[in-house]
């Protein structure tokens, strides 16, 4: 399950984890939550004021079932999380929204600018909750699990880029107070599956 590579209209083979949003379209989308009139004083301002939160994206009983590891010959940069197609699934950092729609091989996808080079990914989703340009806190809920894009069945393809280079998500988020391993353990009996 998860990202691979994905056939655009063209027929030309594009890898979705090198895909990344114009520097134009994150400034558009911070700049539209900076003008949001449910922002006094702007999203930087807001965003500086909120906690630095980590928090687990899936909250219900889930699997493991791609690590950030080769797999089928190239490098999947994200974690795959299976859970039932409708699962909501959250914002695991406050942030910015600069991206919500169909995104190639992600599908339907939300993106989420932390500030400070740090962006996180959720793809495949069923439906969509939040709009771009939108600030999110971290815990709020983005979409729903689902299939699309490239994809072979419902789970949340979650991605932690800095400086726009994917890293290890249960390693990024265990240095931030999330233990994805420990809490899957202690939800499923320790099966942990790669």
């Amino acid at each position: 399950m998860g990202a691979g590579v994905a056939v655009p209209d063209g027929g030309e083979a594009v890898d979705p984890t090198k895909l990344t949003l114009s520097v134009e379209d994150r400034l558009a989308a911070l700049d539209k939550a900076a003008r949001s009139k449910e922002l006094p004083g702007g999203a930087a301002n807001a965003q500086q004021q909120a906690p630095d939160v980590w928090l687990l994206p899936v909250r219900v009983e889930f699997q493991i079932t791609t690590l950030f590891a080769m797999r089928w010959g190239s490098f999947h940069k994200g974690l795959d999380m299976a859970a039932p197609y409708g699962t909501p699934f959250y914002a695991a950092h406050a942030g910015v929204v600069v991206l919500s729609r169909y995104y190639a091989g992600y599908g339907n996808c939300v993106m989420i600018d932390h500030g400070n080079g740090i962006t996180t990914v959720y793809g495949h989703a069923s439906k969509l909750l939040v709009e771009e340009g939108q600030r999110v806190d971290a815990g709020q809920i983005l979409a729903l699990i689902g299939s699309t894009g490239y994809s072979t069945g419902p789970h949340l393809h979650f991605e932690v880029r800095l400086n726009d280079e994917q890293v290890n998500p249960m390693t990024w988020m265990r240095t931030h107070g999330v233990d994805i391993e420990k809490r899957l353990e202690a939800a499923n009996g320790g099966m942990v599956l790669g």
